[in-house]
């Protein structure tokens, strides 16, 4: 990546090299195990301090996660964030601590867990490490060598079978004989602990400069009694005891038991013992003697906890602690259609289950933020949660093109250190329409869209073109288009090529780059005369050299992005009724372009019929990776996979037709498209505030209301059935074909064939049409 591009990254970052020379911490670590794979160290640091200040910003970096605590009191449960902001670099926390210190004495204590490997969601720095920085009220509070370290010899590893390479977290044992018991508290003696050796200042390799964390610190719930809490004490009589969790969620465990020395207790998800197809991550604990509890920090997840208690172990309480994104549910959909509400739900509760340090493809076996995943899970998060998702959405288009190569080529996942393969669709997919255009359109920052133009412009110029106005294959490290079988490459590749194009055209004209956005516009054009020319049969688009089935992916993708004329709709309907190979990642752009054709029948009833075995699945609050589990999913596939939940855009985005026209809903469109359905709502907590439209579908009557927050300006679309008459409220502002001159509200003359469309400022709006 130039110097230039990297310099503009740091800045929009806030972590230029100036800013992290600022810190008067070292980093720290005991002189022993520094690079040992699932190290953990316990750090003390004892401080007088004067006046507690309103406020203490505390600025915490650790390879790979810590646990901090403040005389005695926890303050931060796994605080850090995987390292990889760009393949050298290192993520920062800022910690308000005021409310925890005291005049006098204060204990500062800190966990470290360093992962000591790489995964596809991490980059070791292959070095443990601890850096905190911290100004009160004139007293420092910085990481030296005048803090205590030492080894915390009860966390060990796990036995075999160990996670798959792709995770950097290891199963944790935790041996309560070797504990280090209230380390934590102000009254231990440390005076056996060694002082910290300092291994460079901030900045210093091989953590490098340091960024500031860009998302939120995880929610936090608190320990919690299971769903179906059993009478404690109970002793065990060697059966494993099956705690139920309310829905598939990020949870650490926690035991409370009375028993002697060497016993040991196995703590385990359904997801790992069942539904995983890749070994993850579990937790075993041994006792000491006595009464005892333990929680384990490392995070797992799944619908069940299983606890494997020996007999004779007196259990006097079992709980677990959920963590996670902090973000609220506060987007809705509800319908007269039971299968699309259990369909939004399930989607929506996949969708946050694969947010936490990235996007995930899923939470188990990989937490890899596979990018082509993470642009539909971008779109689900603004129509389904608050707006501090929009975060983690930034976050993951800033380390794509942070990690671009000098081959100018992209790839993900990333954060990664044991992967560097593109994959050309996926990667086409982020940096286009559906990606970086996407989040600019729903959060209107266009300070992010400059900051990362020019390396999506280098990754786009380096396809090239084949000499007929389309693009050459480019093959990638991994030449995927899809999970399942009849695949037209060529065309999908080309066609995610013309999207990602779109996207560039649409933000060159944001930032007035009015040469490349006129060059973009004159390819798009070329490309759409000639990708008709080659590929289009009669009946469907065909590469001639692809000799298998047509390709329902490749019709979508030519629909949404514009490039197929509405008189080929008729034809590529009858595909989309005939043709079902899309894997549930991809049948979301099937959703999307029935419902653009206009066939919200058909698009429902092939929705419906392609995942009702999911959506309706018995115990599962999850979408899959596949159709199903097991064999019948790809390569067996997850019971978490948020690609499959794409159906929740196009219900919020369609059906109840909510979506952005102006970049952060200065102006948006409430178009609803309810073919069959009788009644629907929905709501989004958009960064303009909340916007919502409800309507009732009779066959003589339709009505839609909708909210516009403050300082917006909707148009609102009313399907046209041939409508005698439109009112809104008690006036009639629509009648026989042409609008009424009245103050409240204008008509709108547009393109759209399909709708009555009005144009009102914000408020809430009533429209009742009448046949």
């Amino acid at each position: 990546m130039s110097r230039i591009v990297m310099l503009v990254l740091a800045i929009v970052l806030g972590t230029s090299e100036v800013h992290a020379q600022e810190w008067k911490g070292k980093w720290i670590a005991t002189m022993e195990n520094q690079s040992a794979t699932n190290t953990w160290l316990a750090y003390r640091k004892q401080v007088n301090v004067g006046q507690v200040p309103a406020h203490a910003m505390a600025r915490i970096a650790a390879d790979s996660k810590y646990w901090l605590w403040i005389n005695g009191k926890l303050v931060v449960f796994e605080g850090g964030l995987k390292r990889g902001p760009n393949p050298m670099d290192t993520y920062y926390d800022e910690v308000d601590i005021a409310a925890y210190l005291k005049t006098g004495n204060n204990t500062i204590a800190v966990l470290v867990w360093y992962f000591g490997k790489d995964g596809f969601s991490h980059k070791s720095s292959g070095r443990a490490g601890l850096l905190f920085d911290c100004d009160v009220n004139g007293t420092e509070i910085v990481s030296d060598k005048t803090w205590k370290c030492a080894i915390q010899p009860a966390y060990q590893t796990a036995g075999a079978p160990l996670p798959n390479f792709r995770l950097s977290e290891s199963s944790i044992l935790y041996d309560a004989r070797k504990a280090l018991l209230q380390w934590q508290e102000n009254n231990y003696d440390d005076k056996w602990m060694l002082e910290a050796m300092e291994l460079g200042k901030a900045g210093a390799y091989p953590w490098n400069k340091l960024h500031l964390r860009p998302i939120p610190m995880w929610k936090d719930h608190g320990l919690t009694s299971y769903v179906n809490p059993r009478q404690f004490p109970v002793v065990s009589t060697g059966d494993t005891i099956v705690c139920e969790l309310p829905y598939n969620a990020q949870v650490t465990p926690y035991l409370e038991v009375e028993a002697t020395a060497g016993q040991r207790i196995m703590m385990a998800t359904d997801n790992y013992l069942f539904y995983c197809p890749e070994i993850s991550v579990r937790a075993e604990y041994i006792t000491r003697d006595g009464l005892q509890q333990f929680e384990c920090p490392g995070w797992m997840n799944g619908h069940k906890v299983y606890y494997f208690i020996p007999k004779g172990i007196k259990v006097v309480g079992l709980k677990y602690r959920e963590t996670g994104y902090d973000a609220a549910f506060e987007g809705s959909f509800t319908s007269s259609e039971p299968f699309l509400n259990k369909l939004w739900e399930k989607a929506r509760r996949t969708l946050y289950i694969n947010m936490r340090d990235t996007y995930m493809d899923c939470p188990e076996r990989e937490r890899a933020q596979w990018t082509g995943d993470a642009v539909n899970e971008s779109g689900q998060a603004f129509y389904a949660l608050s707006p501090s998702s929009h975060a983690l959405s930034k976050k993951w288009l800033f380390e794509l093109v942070s990690w671009q190569r000098e081959d100018s080529s992209l790839y993900a996942p990333v954060p990664a250190g044991n992967w560097n393969g593109e994959l050309p669709g996926q990667v086409a997919a982020s940096v286009g329409y559906y990606g970086l255009w996407n989040y600019y359109l729903h959060t209107g920052d266009k300070a992010t869209v400059a900051a990362l133009y020019s390396g999506v412009k280098r990754y786009l110029d380096s396809w090239v073109p084949d000499g007929r106005g389309t693009m050459k294959f480019r093959t990638g490290d991994w030449t995927w288009g899809d999970w399942g079988e009849e695949r037209d490459m060529l065309l999908l590749f080309n066609l995610w090529y013309y999207l990602a194009v779109k996207g560039m055209h649409h933000m060159a004209l944001t930032l007035g780059n009015t040469a490349d956005a006129a060059k973009y516009a004159t390819w798009m054009e070329e490309f759409t005369t000639s990708f008709n020319q080659q590929f289009w049969t009669g009946s469907a688009y065909r590469d001639p050299a692809y000799k298998g089935q047509t390709d329902d992916r490749a019709q979508a993708l030519a629909v949404v992005a514009g490039v197929a004329g509405k008189e080929k709709y008729p034809s590529l309907l009858k595909v989309f009724q005939t043709a079902e190979h899309a894997s549930p990642y991809m049948e979301k752009y099937v959703f999307e372009a029935m419902f653009r054709m206009g066939y919200v029948k058909e698009a429902l009833a092939r929705h419906e019929k392609r995942f009702t075995g999911m959506v309706n699945y018995p115990g599962f609050t999850t979408l899959f990776e596949g159709w199903g589990i097991g064999k019948e999913g790809f390569g067996g596939g997850t019971v978490n996979h948020a690609w499959s939940g794409g159906g929740l855009t196009i219900l919020s985005q369609y059906l109840c037709g909510i979506a952005p026209l102006i970049p952060a809903y200065k102006e948006f469109q409430v178009m609803p498209q309810p073919g069959p359905v009788k009644s629907a709502a929905a709501t989004i907590a958009s960064v303009a505030g909340k916007i919502s439209s409800a309507f009732v579908n009779l066959p003589d009557k339709f009505t839609l209301t909708i909210a516009a927050p403050d300082n917006t300006t909707a148009v609102v679309g009313i399907p046209d059935r041939g409508w005698r008459k439109i009112l809104l409220g008690n006036k009639v502002v629509w009648e026989k074909g042409s609008f009424k001159k009245q103050a409240t509200v204008a008509g709108v003359n547009n393109d759209n064939k399909d709708h009555i469309c009005f144009k009102v400022p914000a408020g809430e709006w009533s429209f009742t049409a009448l046949k």
